[in-house]
C-alpha cells in the first residue's frame, strides 16, 4: 500500500498546473496561440519532450488540459484513441471532417464531448473569454496524432517541421535537418475522403449536456444513509453505478468511464474500495478526500479538494485502497469521476456500510446493483 507521502503526492492542485505553449507544431500558426497544453496523468500526446507532467504513473486513460483566449483555434489532427474534451469554462466550437468541408457544434460549461476515433477534428475558443477544459485519452499509449496536410503546410510556412519520429524541428530557433531527418508524410486527400464520416445529428448524440444528465439517487448503496445523499449521472461507458436503469449516452469502447457525482451540502460516500484507479476532478464545491494507507493500522489521509469559476484540484486515486468522500461546503458539490475499463466497475462497501444500508432494507442484489434487501434476501443462493 501506498504511504501518507504517497497519498499527498497524488493530489494534482489547479493553481500547481504547469503547462507548454509549443506542445504541437501549430504554436507558430497565425491564429492558434497562445494556446497552454497541461498533461495532468500519463505524457498525453504532447511533440515537445520537455511537456511538464503532473503525474506520469499510468492509469489506463491519460488527463490532460487545454487553455486558449477568445478567438484561438486549434487545427485539424487526429486520434487513434477516445478523446474526451470536459469544458469547465467558456465556450468551444468543435469542427470535423474536412473533406473537404468541416461540420460544426458548440459546447459550454458542464458539457462532455467525446469526438470519435480516425476522423479530424479541431477545436476553437468561441466564447467571450478565456477557455479551459480538460482532456481525457484513451489507453495509456495512444499512437499519437496525426495532423493533417492543411495544418502542416501551414507550419512549415512559419519554419516549423515535423519529422517521421515526431520531433519538431523549428527553424526560428536554429534548428536544423540532419541527413538522416525524414519530413511527416500526412494523409492524402484520398485517404481523407475515404474515413467515415459523421453527421451534426450524430456528434450531437456523443455531446453529453450538462443539462440534459440522468441523476439517480439511487447509484450508491449508501444513498439512503444518513449523512450521504449522493447521486450520480453516467456519461460514457459502464462506470461505478449501482443503479440499474442507468445507461450512458456515450455506450461504446474508450478504455474509460466517465461519470458525474454530487454531494450534497455535508453529505459524502462512505467507506468503500474499487480495484481500479480513478481520477476525480472537483468541478464545485470543496470536497475532503479521504484515503487509508493500508489494511493494518491504517492512517486515513485527508485531502481538501476545490473546485469553482477558473480553478479544478484533481486527485489519482490508488487501486484497492479504503477511500470516502465528504462536501464540506454548504451548496452542492460535483465531482467528475474517470474509471478505466470498459467493463462494469464494482464497488466493495465497508461492512458497517452494508449493515447500515441492510437496516433500511438496501442491499446490493445478485447483478451487482441497488435493491430492497426485502427481495434480494429471497433470491436462491
Amino acid at each position: 500500500m501506498l504511504t501518507e507521502e504517497q497519498i499527498k503526492q497524488r493530489f494534482i492542485p489547479f493553481h500547481g498546473l504547469r503547462y507548454s505553449t509549443d506542445a504541437f507544431i501549430d504554436y507558430r500558426i497565425p491564429g492558434c496561440g497562445p494556446k497552454k497544453n497541461y498533461a495532468l496523468i500519463g505524457s498525453g500526446v504532447s511533440q515537445n519532450p520537455n511537456q511538464p507532467v503532473s503525474l506520469r504513473e499510468k492509469h489506463g486513460f491519460q488527463v490532460g488540459g487545454v487553455a486558449m483566449p477568445h478567438g484561438v483555434t486549434n487545427p485539424p489532427h487526429m486520434h487513434f484513441t477516445a478523446e474526451v474534451f470536459i469544458c469547465t469554462q467558456g465556450t468551444w466550437q468543435l469542427h470535423w471532417g474536412f473533406n473537404p468541408e468541416p461540420s460544426t457544434a458548440e459546447f459550454s460549461e458542464g458539457d462532455i464531448c467525446s469526438v470519435p476515433t480516425w476522423i479530424y477534428r479541431g477545436f476553437k475558443n468561441v466564447g467571450a473569454d478565456d477557455a479551459f477544459m480538460f482532456t481525457a485519452l484513451g489507453r495509456d499509449d495512444t499512437g499519437g496524432i496525426l495532423w493533417g496536410p492543411a495544418t502542416l503546410d501551414a507550419a512549415r510556412s512559419q519554419g516549423v517541421h515535423l519529422t517521421d519520429d515526431y520531433r519538431i524541428i523549428d527553424e526560428q530557433l536554429g534548428q536544423t535537418w540532419s541527413d538522416a531527418d525524414q519530413r511527416l508524410q500526412p494523409m492524402t486527400p484520398e485517404e481523407i475522403s475515404a474515413l467515415r464520416r459523421w453527421t451534426p445529428a450524430q456528434m450531437a448524440q456523443r455531446i453529453v449536456r450538462f443539462a440534459g444528465l440522468d441523476w439517480s439517487a439511487h447509484a450508491l448503496l449508501d444513498a439512503v444513509l444518513p449523512g450521504c445523499g449522493a447521486q450520480m449521472a453516467p456519461v460514457i461507458g459502464l462506470g461505478m453505478t449501482q443503479d440499474r436503469n442507468h445507461a450512458a449516452q456515450v455506450g461504446n469502447s474508450h478504455g474509460f468511464s466517465i461519470e458525474w457525482l454530487k454531494l450534497p451540502a455535508g453529505g459524502s460516500v462512505t467507506r468503500h474500495r474499487m480495484a481500479q484507479k480513478q481520477v476525480l476532478v472537483v468541478y464545485r464545491g470543496s470536497v475532503e478526500i479521504a484515503v487509508e494507507t493500508g489494511p493494518a493500522d491504517s492512517v486515513a489521509v485527508r485531502q481538501v479538494a476545490n473546485g469553482s469559476a477558473g480553478s479544478w484540484d484533481s486527485f489519482a486515486m490508488p487501486a484497492d485502497g479504503w477511500r470516502s468522500y465528504r462536501n464540506q461546503g454548504d451548496t452542492e458539490a460535483l465531482v467528475l469521476v474517470m474509471t478505466p475499463g470498459d467493463g462494469r466497475k464494482v464497488i466493495q462497501w465497508a461492512p458497517e456500510v452494508v449493515a447500515a444500508a441492510g437496516a433500511m432494507d438496501r442491499a446490493i442484489d445478485a447483478n451487482g446493483f441497488v435493491g430492497l434487501k426485502r427481495f434480494v434476501d429471497r433470491s436462491q443462493r
